[in-house]
């Protein structure tokens, strides 16, 4: 996978105002703790995470996109009449009918020229959204296009609490499988792609590979029905450590074959920007991955596991603080459930700030 007029002229976030504590989320479940003789610290010891964010309660997807996709096209100066095309790719969407999408595309202003749509794929939608219009510009079909995604983790989180306060038949073996679910944050991300033509920055897509093991679909599943939830939240059964190594060895054999179509080796990467999950997560994929962890930028610690929009978030936050240079050459490295990954490789040349 190989493009030659693709750029990427802007990452933007919006993060949540509301900050949520591991520690908070333990207090919540102390009669939990308490009965199953589970150590207090338990789960930012295992994940990392320190705190999580979330949107007020209430607060859809895509009121939240809306405002992202606005930030977007400021940041990026790209005038809305020249966006073909408009991804929305989160998990979270605001109904089974219309798109989120179609929402997102009225409150920011794009043209009725453009296509709309949603995509999902657990925490690839917004990677797969860039793959989907990065061709339709390589293409000639659109000279410019937005994939936007906002992950609302708040119900998840809350829901999952109530549920194991709740089960009188919890036990510490049952439990590790709602584990992942207090991981979740939110968060909201963006990505403007257009024609070199067009591009203000010169920032070019290269390329990239994908991969999927669909033999492990069954590692992390969620939802009102299929995770057994019971008023109306959504819930997540998640084999954690399971997902862990099915995942990193997706992952391995996928950064082997995104090098082989960019003929990259390992000492060309100057920045990855990984899907952020845990310490746990991201200590062995780099290792197994021969990747330095001073080449990673985590935002796990502060903002939790914001699904699909996590990586592009790490990227957005990552270029404000300047840790990415003219010239640099960065790697993508997503994965999710399902298993899938994705992993894309850019030539930076500019940043764009608001």
């Amino acid at each position: 996978m190989r493009y030659q007029r693709v750029c990427v002229d802007a990452f933007v976030t919006v993060l949540p105002p509301e900050v949520v504590t591991s520690d908070q989320i333990e207090e919540q479940l102390a009669p939990v703790y308490e009965r199953l003789s589970l150590p207090a610290g338990r789960l930012e010891l295992m994940s990392g995470i320190r705190e999580r964010r979330f949107f007020p309660h209430g607060t859809l997807p895509g009121q939240i996109s809306g405002q992202t996709v606005q930030k977007a096209l400021q940041v990026s100066q790209l005038d809305p009449a020249l966006c073909g095309a408009l991804i929305h790719g989160s998990v979270c969407r605001d109904q089974m009918e219309p798109a989120t999408a179609a929402g997102v595309h009225q409150a920011a202003g794009l043209p009725g020229s453009a296509l709309v749509l949603d995509f999902s794929n657990a925490c690839l939608g917004l990677l797969n959204g860039m793959l989907a219009i990065a061709d339709m510009i390589e293409l000639g079909r659109i000279q410019a296009g937005i994939v936007v995604g906002t992950e609302t983790g708040r119900p998840l989180v809350e829901g999952t609490i109530a549920k194991l306060l709740r089960d009188p038949q919890v036990t510490r073996k049952s439990i590790k499988l709602d584990f992942a679910s207090l991981t979740i944050g939110s968060g909201s991300a963006a990505i403007v792609l257009c024609d070199e033509s067009i591009s203000k920055t010169g920032n070019r897509l290269l390329g990239g590979g994908y991969l999927a093991d669909t033999s492990h679909h069954n590692l992390c599943a969620g939802g009102t029905e299929a995770a057994g939830a019971s008023d109306g939240r959504p819930a997540m059964s998640t084999d954690s450590e399971a997902l862990l190594h099915a995942g990193v060895a997706l992952a391995e054999q996928t950064w082997e074959l995104t090098k082989q179509n960019l003929g990259w080796q390992n000492e060309t990467v100057n920045r990855v920007f990984t899907h952020q999950v845990g310490k746990a997560h991201r200590a062995l994929l780099l290792q197994r991955l021969g990747l330095a962890e001073e080449l990673d930028f985590p935002t796990v610690e502060f903002l939790g596991n914001t699904g699909a929009a996590a990586l592009p978030t790490a990227v957005a936050l990552g270029l404000q603080r300047g840790v990415v240079q003219s010239g640099d050459q960065m790697a993508l490295l997503g994965i999710g459930s399902g298993l899938n990954s994705i992993m894309l490789g850019l030539d930076w040349q500019k940043t764009l700030f608001e």
